[in-house]
């Protein structure tokens, strides 16, 4: 019988895709794994050190500035150099930390799927059964880069996002305290306004980005699936190079490869147009998001309740309160990129899998001898000739140096019967 992959669902693909890849910090993976992970949350923190640093310096500069205190502002400018020369090495350092974290994370995957693909001639078995996922050479080279790079950032990214908000937000909430409107003959007072209005503005912008960006992840995905077509094609074409031009069809190679390329461009353009789409959102919000908190800190400045170093320093918590809350508006491209990629990365692990218990079962195997056994020997094969014709049980054993002629049973199927799928090893 032919044997037939069956296409994973989407739901347990990251799921599969995570029971592996996390062994990179399991006892499968390297000890460096947890010392590189141990640095990088070393620098996360002590960069936001350095960034409660900065925003405290901003108030007391404008501070110094609205009282036009000269000594302050000297001694002030003084210190700036060693926090900015502190935040740049640190930044260098995270970023050495989590490059080789994922170029460390990156070659333990790809060592686990190859040895996989290879071990018992799987990387060819693939190429035999129906359902199985295509260009597997690609998912390795390409998605396993992205499903490995990505995630790093993200967790980077948001341990960043919560620890800064958990720090400004105190700030906001100690700076800006109440704010009291009076509408008609009613008081209306808002207790800590600016934290109310981060978290209102972030929800605003996520939600947006949300609804905008929803078909980003099947976009990416087709995206990625069109480029992995189209290599395949120029592969092809490479290999069998000498055939076609013995054959003269170059007209017909070239008519696939357009087709090919033609399927890519359209898939550009989709993820164009949600490219797009997220910018507006993403734009807008870079642009109101300095500016709000001082508008909204102008009545109590006026009133001379807040001074200009307040209103700066709560300008920058606000600044850094609204990026942590808005980290999906600003990375909800790159999460959907990695979605798509680790799907396909997990659709190769599946196929593995089935391929595995496959031969547990002694199903679809090929055997191989060395000196004076078999050479090759294919058994329960199944070949489609046509919609109604097919072999079926044929067993067939090659012997090294040896011609042998092989006369294989052929039936026909009933009409009303199912017909067999492509050529495949049973």
């Amino acid at each position: 019988m032919t044997k037939h992959i069956k296409r994973p669902e989407q739901s347990p693909l990251l799921r599969r895709f995570w029971e592996n890849a996390t062994g990179f910090w399991g006892k499968r993976g390297p000890r460096l794994s947890w010392v590189l992970s141990g640095i990088l949350l070393l620098t996360i923190l002590l960069n936001l050190a350095t960034s409660y640093g900065m925003n405290v310096w901003t108030r007391g500069i404008f501070d110094a500035l609205q009282e036009k205190d000269s000594h302050t502002i000297l001694f002030l400018s003084m210190i700036y150099l060693p926090l900015l020369a502190a935040s740049v090495v640190l930044s260098v350092l995270q970023v050495y930390a989590r490059m080789t974290t994922q170029r460390r994370w990156r070659e333990w995957l790809t060592n686990q799927l190859l040895n996989r693909w290879f071990k018992s001639g799987r990387y060819y078995h693939l190429n035999l059964v129906s359902g199985a996922p295509k260009n597997p050479e690609y998912r390795v080279a390409d998605d396993v880069r992205i499903a490995t790079e990505s995630p790093v950032d993200f967790v980077t990214g948001m341990i960043t996002a919560v620890l800064s908000a958990a720090t400004f937000i105190v700030i906001l909430w100690t700076i800006g305290g109440a704010l009291t409107v009076h509408l008609g003959g009613m008081s209306i007072t808002i207790p800590g306004f600016l934290v109310l209005a981060a978290l209102v503005y972030a929800m605003a912008a996520s939600g947006f980005m949300a609804f905008v960006g929803r078909r980003f992840v099947a976009v990416s995905e087709n995206k990625n699936q069109a480029e992995a077509e189209y290599r395949y094609v120029l592969t092809r074409l490479r290999e069998n190079g000498e055939s076609i031009a013995l054959l003269q069809g170059e007209d017909e190679e070239r008519s696939g490869v357009d087709k090919s390329f033609k399927i890519v461009l359209r898939a550009w353009r989709d993820i164009c147009i949600q490219t797009m789409r997220t910018t507006i959102i993403s734009q807008t919000s870079g642009y109101i998001a300095p500016v709000l908190p001082i508008i909204l800190c102008a009545p109590k400045f006026l009133d001379g309740a807040m001074t200009l170093g307040e209103v700066m320093q709560a300008a920058s918590a606000f600044t850094i309160v609204q990026a942590a809350f808005n980290w999906l508006v600003d990375n909800y491209p790159q999460l959907a990129e990695w979605t798509a990629s680790a799907r396909r990365v997990a659709s190769l692990q599946m196929s593995l899998d089935e391929l595995e218990r496959a031969e547990i079962a002694r199903v679809g195997r090929i055997n191989r001898c060395e000196g004076k056994g078999v050479a090759l020997r294919l058994r329960s094969l199944s070949v489609m000739l046509d919609e109604r014709t097919l072999v079926a049980g044929a067993e067939i054993a090659i012997m090294p140096g040896e011609k042998v002629l092989i006369t294989i049973g052929i039936r026909k199927e009933h009409s009303g019967a199912r017909p067999c799928g492509p050529v495949a090893v049973g």
